[in-house]
This record gives structure tokens, C-alpha cells and sequence, in this order.
């Protein structure tokens, strides 16, 4: 691929798919042996800008982002780090929809390798199951930890529950900060990125409405 091609695709936030981007062989080899090979690749990188990598700061640092890397914030790459969507019978017929607010996300944009902060509303209707509250946080972690485009964060956690709740109706919306925007190029500090993904009753009028409401009551208990 050449590079002006690189560059188009670079600054089109438009993902291809639902599915991160991932080579058949992308777990032929061990996570010791990837942090190892990321670390030699790291160390190189910051020998090539010129970096003194015999200093006592710098020394370790390699190792450090290697195991980040693997271990921390790309570990949703991994289908074996996949949280348990745990559901439950619908046993009390709760029938409105349950909306987990302010969830936490923190990715990183695949085309910079640069930060994306924000948060995650998420919402579902019941069908007959109901799913712990943890387990939405640690589904929405779980595929924020990978090389990242927002839409497809948005999509995979409303596909992600609508599997394990046997239910189209499920929504989520995430507002979040760019730092390949805020941090270079246009270096806008203050904009943020809004997507948002609705599936079934989530996409009528009124139910849409309803959830939108919802994310804008207080929450400050403090």
C-alpha cells in the first residue's frame, strides 16, 4: 500500500467493519514472545529519534511499553480476555429500559496510536434476561482495549449485549476526546466526538427520546 493511500485512509474515521481489523495468525505466538518482539521494535523507534537508551529513565522503558502494550492497553485484542456477559432471568418483569451512564473509556485511536477518553451510555430493554451492571463497564473496557476507531467501539458494545441479551433492543452512545485531534493537526483542545449506535425499539421516536433524556439528569450524589 502506498503511502498517499495510507494517508487517505489515516484521516477517515469510517470503519470498514463491525470486526477489528485482525490477521488469521494474530495468536500463533504467546504474549511473552509479542512483548519480547514489541520491545525490540519499541527500542529501535527511540533509538532511531536519537534517544540515550543507556540512561536510567530511558532504560526500562522498552519492557515498560511492551507489557503496556500487551498486558494493559491492547489486551481487548484478545478473545480469551473477553468478559463472561453473565445474564439472568427477568424474574421481577422490570419492563423499562436500564440505562448504565458515565461508564469510562479509555482507547486508543488506531490510526495515531493516541489516546481516546471519554465515556459510554448504555442502555437496554429487557427481553426476559437482565445482565449484571459490572459486566456492561467490563464489556465496554474490553473492546475499548484494542486500536480503535469510535464507531466501531459504538457497534461492537451494542452487538456484544444484544448477544448475550437475546434482544435488538440495546443502545449506546459515547462522547469521548480525540487526542490525534487535541494533541496534533488541527490541535482543537476543545472538541469531542459524539456516535451513537440504536437497535431495535431504540431506534423509535419516542423510546430514542426517553434514553437521550436519561443521560442528561444529574448524577452528582456527592
Amino acid at each position: 500500500m502506498n503511502e498517499e493511500r495510507i494517508d487517505e485512509i489515516g484521516e477517515n474515521h469510517v470503519g470498514t467493519s463491525a470486526e477489528t481489523p485482525m490477521r488469521p495468525d494474530a495468536f500463533d505466538i504467546s504474549d511473552k514472545e509479542k512483548i519480547e518482539r514489541i520491545q525490540e521494535s519499541v527500542r529501535d523507534i527511540l533509538e532511531t529519534l536519537g534517544m540515550d537508551l543507556t540512561d536510567d529513565s530511558l532504560s526500562g522503558t522498552p519492557k515498560r511499553v511492551a507489557k503496556a502494550f500487551v498486558n494493559e492497553l491492547f489486551m481487548g485484542l484478545n478473545p480469551a480476555n473477553k468478559p463472561k456477559a453473565s445474564t439472568f432471568d427477568n424474574k421481577y418483569n422490570y419492563g423499562e429500559m436500564l440505562v448504565e451512564k458515565n461508564i469510562v473509556v479509555y482507547s486508543t485511536c488506531e490510526h495515531h496510536l493516541l489516546p481516546i477518553v471519554g465515556r459510554a451510555h448504555v442502555a437496554y430493554i429487557s427481553d426476559g434476561k437482565v445482565i449484571g451492571l459490572s459486566k456492561m463497564n467490563r464489556l465496554v473496557d474490553y473492546f475499548a482495549k484494542r486500536p480503535q476507531v469510535q464507531e466501531r467501539l459504538t457497534m461492537q458494545i451494542v452487538q456484544s449485549l444484544q448477544e448475550a441479551l437475546g434482544t435488538d433492543d440495546v443502545a449506546c452512545v459515547i462522547d469521548a476526546k480525540h487526542l490525534c485531534v487535541n494533541s496534533r493537526g488541527i490541535k482543537d483542545i476543545e472538541s469531542s466526538t459524539v456516535t451513537a449506535e440504536f437497535g431495535g425499539k431504540f431506534k423509535e421516536k419516542d423510546v430514542k427520546k426517553e434514553f437521550l433524556g436519561y443521560l442528561q439528569m444529574e448524577t452528582n450524589f456527592n
